[in-house]
């Protein structure tokens, strides 16, 4: 998930009554909940495919989890016991409430990170294997909407804080309402009514005090809700399955082929659509789902398995570092030659299916590597 979902659900987490294990612990959940993206910094000093292959790695797993939530607090505690001494005041902080807190809030990391169908390693660094939920998409509006609103009532004490967050969601509002993302919504005016209602909702709610008369229950509600969502998006997902497996198969069949995989995968704030993406003997296929009419959205995008010149092309470029990276990351890798009549060089372009198409940049869910078409030798780009 984004790192906006993330410090909301660190920040609802501490209102909800973690704050009470010890002072500094609200600060402490918004670093927890976003420590194991800690494993970024590596593009700091490498480049983007050194970054894809660490990212969601050993910090994303259960030994990488562990590690971080008894870090943190300890790094948290020896700040506070060398600002004691330089103060010549009583340490504040309380070791075993940081180390609760932080054990809970971390954990969430990777928990929402498998959900959606980017996945994990879970169990690194003894199995590199990827598991994936693929029931909330990466950024999801409703979860900003169902936290932010609730953690809104409890952190708008001072005028600053109420500045930042009516900052926040102009910005935010604005993304969902001209966003880049926008074009790809199915219903964005009907996305955009229920953002500004919960807004409106919220902002009553604050001028009732709803945060001092009801204090963590508000964030406890904020959790029960975000439960109640995922369970509706596993019912969706469940019934999408079922649909897409009948599709999937009247698709195989046609083609005389059988089915090795499939995956429904959620979209961008629409639990109702789904994308579906398959493997057969013979190739690999993407299509939408639509659950109110329970049909195929659209045009079917299929990719036959490589064959021929394009066969002999990833013989030769598999040796590539950026391949080994990119297929080792793709679940649904396809690939095909930019131009298979070419006299000197051409592209062998990959992409994972799963967010796009050969051809269609897209940052690391596609990759060119030159290829000499007269000794199929990979040449430096």
């Amino acid at each position: 998930m984004d790192n906006l979902t993330h410090s909301l659900v660190g920040l609802t987490a501490a209102k909800a009554g973690l704050d009470k294990l010890s002072p500094g612990v609200t600060t402490l959940c918004v670093l927890a909940a976003n420590a194991p993206d800690s494993d970024v910094f590596v593009g700091l000093f490498a480049d983007r495919w050194t970054l894809l292959h660490h990212h969601r790695g050993i910090t994303h797993s259960i030994i990488g989890t562990i590690c971080l939530a008894v870090v943190l607090p300890l790094l948290f505690y020896a700040i506070d016991r060398l600002l004691s001494r330089r103060r010549n005041r009583p340490p504040q902080v309380k070791l075993r409430g940081l180390v609760i807190a932080s054990a809970i809030v971390t954990a969430t990391h990777p928990f929402l990170d498998w959900l959606n169908s980017y996945g994990i390693r879970p169990f690194l660094p003894w199995d590199s294997r990827w598991a994936y939920g693929d029931l909330l998409f990466i950024v999801d509006p409703l979860v900003w909407l169902l936290l932010g609103c609730a953690v809104f009532q409890l952190t708008s004490r001072t005028r600053f804080q109420r500045i930042c967050w009516a900052g926040l969601a102009l910005l935010l509002t604005g993304l969902v309402a001209f966003g880049p993302a926008r074009p790809e919504l199915s219903h964005p005016n009907l996305l955009l009514g229920v953002w500004i209602a919960f807004l409106v909702v919220s902002v009553l709610l604050f001028l009732k005090n709803a945060g001092q008369r009801w204090h963590s229950k508000i964030a406890i509600t904020g959790f029960a809700l975000l439960v109640a969502y995922c369970a509706f998006l596993a019912l969706a997902h469940r019934v999408a399955v079922y649909i897409a497996g009948d599709e999937a198969a009247a698709i195989a069949k046609q083609n005389n082929e059988a089915i090795a995989r499939l995956a429904v995968m959620p979209t961008l704030a629409n639990p109702l659509r789904w994308d579906c993406t398959f493997t057969t003997d013979a190739a690999t296929y993407r299509f939408r789902l639509g659950l109110i009419d329970r049909t195929r959205e659209g045009s079917l995008i299929r990719y036959p398995l490589p064959t021929g010149p394009l066969a002999t092309a990833l013989q030769q470029v598999s040796q590539d570092r950026r391949v080994k990276i990119f297929l080792d990351f793709a679940r649904f890798p396809v690939a095909r030659l930019r131009d298979e009549t070419c006299a000197s060089q051409t592209l062998v372009q990959f992409a994972d299916l799963r967010y796009t198409e050969p051809g269609r940049s897209r940052g690391n869910f596609t990759l060119d590597v030159t290829v000499n078409c007269l000794n199929w030798e990979v040449a430096a780009r």
